[in-house]
This record gives C-alpha cells, structure tokens and sequence, in this order.
C-alpha cells in the first residue's frame, strides 16, 4: 500500500462531523418551519446546533428563547450566538451569565454587523466590547465556554488584506477561541489556499467550512454580495433559465451542493458547518451524502 493510499484510507474511516446554523423565528409560521428542520436534521447527531442573534432586545429575546426550548426538548447541544453591536459590556455580560445559568456552555462570538446593516461603517458602543476579541475575553471571566468564532476565506469586508484577517483571527484565538467556521464559499480552491495561510501562520486550530446549499439562487447571489463572497459563474450558468421552475433548481441546488462537499471530503475534510437558514431538506440529503444516518428509532421520533 502506497503512503497516498495509505492516508487516503485513513482519512475516510475518520467520522464526519457537522453542525448546524438556525435563525430565531419572527412569526407563528417561521417558528414550525424552524421546529420541524430541527426535528429533522437532529437524528443525524449534529456536534452543535448554533442560533444566530441580531442587535435589540426583542432579537435577543427570541434568541435566547429558541436556545431554551432546544436545550428543554431536544438532546442538541446549542451554541448562542453572541456580537458586541449595540449594547453595553454589562447587557452583554447579562445575556452571557444567562445562557450560562440555562446550562449553555458554547459561545459563538462575532462582532457583528452595524445596527444599520452590512455595508455600514462599524462603529463600537462607547460601553461595548469594542470587537471580538474584548468580547472573548469578557467571556471567559463569566465562565470556562467553548468560544467559536468566524473567519472569512475572501477576507471580511472590513478587512484591507488577508493578511490583516489573519492577523484578526489570532488574536481571536489567542485570546480563547478553539474553532472557527468560515463564511460560506462556492469555489473550493479559496477555502484551500486561505487554509495554508492559516496554518503557515501558525494558527492551529479546526477552520470549519461553512457551507450554504443554494435554497434561492438569487438570495444567495445577494448573501455573496453583501459579505464579499464571490459567486463563481458556473452556478449562474447551472440556475439560469430555471426562475419558474422550483422542481428542477431544487435537483440542481442538491446537485451543487453534493459537488462541494464531496469535493472538500475527498482533498481530506471532514468537519462541516451548515448554513441551513432554517430549512432542512437540502442539508439533510447533502448530510446523507456525507454518510450520515440516522438510527431507525430516531426516523420515526422526527416524522
């Protein structure tokens, strides 16, 4: 058996890991979508299941409220996640204490995007954790959380380099995270080369991809656009045409999906992180193509 082979073998019997993003609903109807994508995806036993949080009380609220019923009904272990926009250290040390109290012990910690949105100039509260790394550290004195941050392959928008996102990134890790899931991509080779710069760096923590089945072509062009992500013209190409034609995107959505992740399993990945903006169909057939199965038993408890 060659070295190659060797490590190829290796590399395939090591058990996938993935892990799922979701959004507090808004409304009656957003909360049974989001309650039966769970009830759907948990019987693939997910590392975590995190719940984004935006700037404002009612956000936070319902954040907070989506992390409970998780914790109370389900075997999940949620991560909350937690930005410095528009509060105070002693808001955010409040909510912190919170979740932690409620039996949460992983932290998501991002900056966050301005009050006014993605694009704006960001602008720390006079009282706030200026940015993420304060933010960890504020943490970590509340209690020992397994921190997760981000990290972005094109760069942050606010970044003026790659170099100065990598000069970001350790120091978030540096200051206690020991995970970060990347913004999604739709080109592989971007994740790769961003990856050897990570680890040439001497950062050595896991750099989960973050992955965003195509749900809706053109909100997913816009999603790229505002984060700066760049949206290869091949997946333009695989959706044209197909605007009143829901059954065929959703095959093509599934196949672009399975191309990516199977991709990035055969160069040696095998951790995954999710987008799955409350919908579960195409990150469970995706998943089932990972090789994820879930019991029999638990089939049945989701339907």
């Amino acid at each position: 058996m060659s070295v190659e082979t060797f490590r190829q073998s290796r590399e395939r019997s090591t058990p996938i890991a993935v892990s799922f993003e979701f959004f507090p609903p808004k409304t009656a109807e957003m909360e049974q979508t989001l309650w039966t994508s769970v009830a759907r995806l948990a019987p693939l036993k997910p590392n975590f299941v995190s719940v984004t949080y935006g700037a404002g009380g009612s956000t936070r609220e319902r954040t907070h409220a989506t992390i409970v019923r998780i914790l109370a009904e389900t075997k999940l272990k949620p991560a909350a996640h937690l930005t410095c926009v528009a509060a105070t250290r002693e808001e955010i040390d409040t909510v912190a204490r919170g979740y932690w109290d409620a039996g949460v012990r992983h932290i998501v910690a991002l900056r966050g995007d301005p009050p006014e949105g993605a694009g704006k100039r960001y602008v720390p509260h006079p009282g706030g954790y200026a940015y993420t790394t304060d933010l960890i550290t504020g943490l970590k004195k509340i209690g020992d959380f397994e921190i997760s941050v981000s990290a972005y392959p094109e760069k942050h928008p606010d970044s003026p380099s790659i170099e100065a996102e990598l000069d970001v990134l350790a120091r978030k890790v540096d200051a206690g995270a020991t995970r970060a899931m990347t913004q999604f991509f739709f080109d592989n080779a971007v994740y790769f080369r961003f990856l050897d710069k990570v680890r040439a760096r001497g950062i050595s923590v896991p750099i989960v991809p973050g992955i965003l089945p195509v749900q809706n072509f053109k909100q997913a062009r816009n999603f790229a656009e505002s984060c700066g992500t760049s949206m290869p013209s091949w997946i333009a190409r695989r959706f044209d045409g197909l605007d009143d034609d829901p059954a065929t995107r959703k095959l093509i959505a599934a196949a672009v999906a399975a191309e990516q992740v199977l991709d990035l399993v055969d160069k040696g990945v095998r951790e995954f992180h999710f987008y799955t903006l409350n919908r579960a169909d195409l990150v469970y057939a995706t998943c089932h193509l990972l090789g994820l199965r879930p019991a029999a038993a638990e089939i049945r408890a989701a339907s």
